[in-house]
């Protein structure tokens, strides 16, 4: 698309007519000197002088010269096409729990019981795929926390790095409480407005620090904590399924996991289902927005072009006059 920044200049289009018309002719005085064959000389000149052609392919010319001088200065730029500058997301700290508790198959997929580790992979992968612009880390946890990946833009080797999660790898407890002191560690020195941690567990803490007092270091150094709670009440398909329940609940320590999201300005939430993790995952998205995209136009300006042809067309009529004006009288 051609744009014009000075359009305004298009006005002194009319600006020669105007001249010619509302200025008086000039004058000199200069003193007269008799010819007595001026006659025939004036003759000559009409006949073999200035053709009407010749005066209008001038005039043309001169008015040509003249819009391209206009269409120079009025500035024209060729704008492109929008493209979406880099924008600086969130960094979002993923901390997952991998311990042998996250093999219960009590997530239905399709109508098939899976374990709650496939269903994290399935639901928190799409939640990295489509946070554009946000760094990711991934912390995986079990009876000891280690960093996966570093905070990073390239979300496919985050995904890829999940996928590939082993249960049992770190130990078979919850290490709730050095996952948040690992995560802490590296968000702290990031911008405040954007650290953020999204911790994903099935227990309660068994293994290293106290995590109400990492918590509480960490809404020190304004980090967010989102907890993410997954696994049914029970499995409905398991025969001892009372006792079962009475066992998953005295394991998962609720009041602790909301602790640590009010006491860093997060939400404590729990999920049943898969379709419940989803919608969780969803609502983050609301609760950390990615920020607005921002697009540009590159530009680029033409005005050589139109200055080019006024220098041209300038050149050639220079070239008509004094070739006009070489010629001299032609003879009858």
């Amino acid at each position: 698309m051609i744009s014009w920044q000075w359009p305004w200049m298009f006005a002194l289009l009319p600006l020669p007519w105007l001249l010619r018309r509302l200025l008086p002719p000039a004058s000199a005085v200069t003193q007269a000197v008799r010819v007595p064959f001026f006659d025939r000389l004036r003759q000559l000149q009409l006949r073999f002088g200035q053709r009407g052609g010749t005066q209008w392919r001038n005039v043309a010319l001169a008015a040509l010269c003249w819009c391209a001088l206009l269409a120079a200065a009025a500035r024209p730029v060729r704008i492109g096409d929008p493209v979406p500058l880099p924008q600086a997301g969130r960094d979002l700290m993923l901390a997952v729990d991998i311990s042998v508790s996250m093999r219960e198959q009590d997530m239905v997929i399709g109508n098939r019981a899976v374990a709650r580790i496939d269903a994290v992979k399935a639901v928190v992968g799409d939640f990295i795929a489509r946070r554009i612009g946000d760094r990711f880390g991934l912390i995986l946890f079990g009876q000891q926390g280690y960093l996966q990946t570093p905070l990073t833009l390239d979300t496919r080797t985050v995904r890829q790095h999940l996928f590939e999660a082993q249960l049992g790898f770190a130990g078979n407890a919850t290490a709730i409480g050095d996952a948040i002191g690992l995560a802490v560690k590296r968000l702290r020195q990031r911008p405040e407005q954007s650290r953020v941690l999204i911790l994903l567990t099935d227990g309660a803490n068994t293994a290293g620090t106290e995590p109400r007092q990492v918590a509480d270091v960490a809404a020190a150094a304004r980090i967010r904590i989102h907890t993410v709670v997954i696994g049914a009440a029970a499995p409905t398909d398991d025969f001892f399924g009372f006792a079962r329940r009475a066992r998953m609940a005295s394991e998962l320590d609720e009041a602790t996991l909301r602790y640590i999201a009010l006491a860093t300005g997060g939400q404590y939430f729990r999920a049943r289902d898969p379709r419940e993790l989803a919608q969780i995952y969803r609502k983050l998205d609301e609760l950390e927005p990615l920020p607005e995209q921002v697009v540009y136009r590159p530009e680029q300006s033409l005005f050589h072009w139109p200055l080019a042809l006024a220098l041209g067309g300038s050149v050639a009529l220079f070239l008509l006059q004094w070739r006009g004006s070489a010629r001299g009288p032609v003879a009858p």
